[in-house]
């Protein structure tokens, strides 16, 4: 590495040419960003060299002494490459940063020189060395500009540098151009005396003060990687560059120092990453990054087959690319390429096979992100590898296990990790001749992120409560997949465009239930929904956890009269036949009554096509069943009855479907639970009662009493047993 600090005049004038690779950035300076402080920075060191030469009777010795001894003002550095070039011929510089410092500091010249040779001054001829070779040592008319710029910008650069003023257009201008324009003005403006001339020694100071007092470090690398480390330690005291941005530099940079076509790399490759389609953020909150960088992390955990790190994918990626065995620069363009392509398909950018559409779809409305890169790697896998209805049943079982989990209820953290075991899978199934939907279907099984069975997908259908806990649009979402499965397994069904988005979440029966639907119990007599006994208080809360779950809850348009939601069922019954047009509401209005009952039923059956819709691993081929666990004891509440599942022995202070263990321990004390709408809370919890609170267990309730002697009372009067600070009460 060679780092020197030059005046303008000696980077400039010699016979040389500073090439903008075609993969650096649009020039992006602006007058209130960059153009307005230059200028002045100029103006302040043309007016310490006016000071320095203000006094005529000094000798031109002590004049000289004191124009050395003016302070300079540093521009900052450029780190420059050496290319090839022909013996004899224009030495040839590729800029590899610090383009828009140079560029700008060539169209600060051209503004300059504009004044000068207006204004006849004898400092045209050095100012316009700094712009041009001379003509006798160039072979093309290129090669006469100091400065090229990337390949998209070189039509407007020959205009942008001429001698000819062009005819400004104002804001419609290309940057190059505006300025220009803003330099000269700037350059008059600041030459202007008290009469409104310009001064000839004031143009002098102020081309002298560029040429000569206007200093960069230049620094020329001929390593690859020293000039990438300076690049990104330059870059990193600055505006950041994306993730993207410093692996396309690096990966070009390479390409250019050895002597590969860089255009047609950056043409074939990279070209259509400049579509505005890639520049658009995506993502929310600290997730929120550019499609770009995205699709980096996308490519990189698809080749290394490990999770990429989003925080560090630069250095991954460098990693990657400089590992032992790492691929040549045309073959991570042709893989970042293909990855891009996967990925517009993916999001829908691109035409696809209806089939992964419709996955593709689910799985980017709940936001998979870490699926991408195994649907990418099964998008860009050759036809002999992966068939397109093995790729189909590879996608399909991605959404199935993904749509499962999120609607039993199952945490989401750890995807990334499992994901790319899964796509480890697939490679290692492409590598040994294997198939490779089978491979994702299986490896989809392993580890601890089950795939959820018909059985639990049919339990948390039954009793887990849906609404508040799974966000609407989540609803939304399955209940348009059950329509539309509903809708295709039904010849007799006309297809129909249904504005899903628009509906409206329903509960059948409403949450305020107490006028208009009355509550039966066990003996089919009425219940109180405000009595206090144990059989009261149990049937009311079975109701209200009935409330919330998918059984209950549908969708409806906003023609539904909204007026007779809390009405009873046989005012809401003619507005759900309306209803006709959503095959799941149907159903609803077959039924005669509405109660815990119908509930249960149709939880059970919305599962029971849910589990068509996504299938589990047998019916998507896997080799091998899943694993199956072991289904808890569960008391369903159905109807007025307490149904029981799994072995048929009771369990004390079983927390599931049924409160009334601990409403009867509770009242042995004549203490009532705080709050009747809320969920059973579970094993282990604190459960807020009136005038203390209770901790559960399997076999017995902790009783603690707001009330000071409360305890040893109870325990005096053979209610429990004292333990401390609590009561101890067996269930029964």
């Amino acid at each position: 590495m060679d780092a020197k600090t030059y005046p303008l005049q000696e980077i400039l004038k010699p016979e040389r040419r500073y090439i903008i690779p075609t993969f650096q950035r649009d020039y992006e300076w602006t007058l209130d960003g960059q153009w307005k402080l230059l200028f002045e920075d100029l103006e302040s060191t043309a007016d310490r060299l006016v000071d320095a030469r203000a006094s005529q009777s000094e000798n031109s010795a002590v004049l000289k002494n004191k124009e050395q001894n003016v302070t300079p003002h540093f521009l900052g550095a450029i780190v420059c490459a050496s290319l090839p070039f022909a013996t004899g011929g224009v030495a040839l510089r590729s800029v590899i940063d610090g383009q828009q410092r140079l560029t700008t500091i060539q169209l600060l010249v051209r503004g300059l020189l504009d004044v000068l040779q207006e204004t006849g001054s004898d400092r045209r001829k050095s100012v316009r060395r700094m712009l041009f070779n001379p003509d006798d040592v160039v072979d093309s008319p290129e090669e006469v500009h100091k400065l090229w710029p990337r390949r998209r910008d070189r039509e407007v650069w020959p205009t942008a540098m001429g001698d000819t003023v062009p005819a400004y257009a104002g804001s419609k201008d290309h940057l190059y151009l505006r300025a220009r324009r803003y330099f000269a003005e700037a350059v008059r403006e600041s030459a202007r005396n008290d009469s409104g001339e310009l001064d000839s020694e004031r143009l002098q100071a102020l081309a002298d003060a560029l040429s000569s007092l206007f200093k960069l470090v230049v620094i020329d690398l001929e390593d690859n990687d020293d000039a990438q480390v300076i690049f990104e330690v330059l870059n990193g005291r600055q505006t950041p560059l994306a993730a993207i941005d410093l692996v396309k530099n690096l990966l070009f940079l390479r390409g250019e120092l050895a002597n590969e076509d860089v255009d047609r790399l950056y043409d074939t490759y990279w070209a259509g990453f400049d579509d505005d389609w890639w520049k658009a953020v995506v993502g929310r909150g600290h997730a929120a990054r550019g499609r770009r960088d995205v699709l980096l992390s996308v490519w990189l955990t698809g080749v290394s087959g490990e999770e990429a790190n989003v925080s560090h994918l630069y250095r991954e990626a460098r990693e990657y690319l400089n590992g032992p065995g790492a691929p040549d620069t045309e073959h991570v363009l042709r893989e970042l390429s293909d990855y891009a392509k996967a990925y517009r398909a993916i999001y829908g950018a691109e035409a696809v096979d209806p089939r992964l559409r419709t996955s593709y779809d689910r799985l980017n409305e709940f936001e998979i992100t870490t699926a991408v890169p195994l649907l990418a790697w099964l998008r860009i896998a050759s036809p002999e590898l992966i068939s397109l209805d093995d790729e189909v049943r590879a996608v399909r079982a991605v959404e199935s296990w993904a749509m499962r989990r999120s609607y039993v209820g199952w945490q989401t953290r750890g995807y990334g990790t499992h994901l790319a075991r899964v796509l480890r899978a697939a490679k290692n199934a492409s590598d040994a001749g294997k198939n490779v939907g089978d491979a994702v279907v299986d490896a989809l099984q392993d580890g601890a992120l089950a795939w959820p069975s018909d059985a639990e997908v049919r339990e948390a259908f039954r009793t887990r409560p849906f609404y508040n806990a799974v966000a609407q649009y989540r609803l939304r979402a399955l209940f348009r997949a059950i329509d539309d499965q509903l809708r295709n397994e039904d010849p007799h069904e006309p297809p129909a465009a249904i504005g899903f988005d628009g509906l409206q979440i329903e509960h059948v029966l409403p949450r305020s239930w107490t006028t208009h639907w009355p509550l039966i119990g066990v003996d089919g007599t009425l219940v109180d929904p405000d009595a206090r006994d144990a059989a009261s208080v149990q049937r009311v809360l079975e109701r209200r956890q009935a409330l919330d779950r998918l059984g209950n809850l549908t969708l409806v348009t906003q023609a539904f009269n909204l007026d007779v939601s809390n009405l009873g069922w046989t005012a809401k019954r003619p507005e759900f036949a309306k209803q006709g047009a959503l095959v799941i509401n149907k159903g609803i209005a077959a039924v005669d009554d509405w109660t815990e009952s119908e509930i249960d039923a149709r939880g059970a059956f919305l599962a029971a096509v849910a589990t068509r819709v996504w299938p589990g691993p047998v019916a998507l081929g896997g080799t091998r069943p899943p694993s199956v666990a072991p289904v808890p004891n569960q008391a369903v509440a159905l109807g007025s009855k307490v149904v029981r599942t799994g072995s048929d022995a009771p369990v004390p202070g079983q927390p599931v479907g049924s409160v009334a263990p601990l409403v009867t321990a509770l009242e042995t004390v004549g203490m009532r639970v705080a709050d009747a709408d809320a969920p059973w809370p579970g094993w282990g919890i604190v459960a807020k009662c009136i005038g203390g609170s209770a901790y559960l267990h399997r076999t017995n309730v902790d009783v603690r009493s707001d009330q000071a002697g409360q305890i040893a009372t109870w325990a005096a009067a053979g209610q429990g047993e004292q333990r401390g600070a609590y009561l101890r009460i067996a269930l029964r």
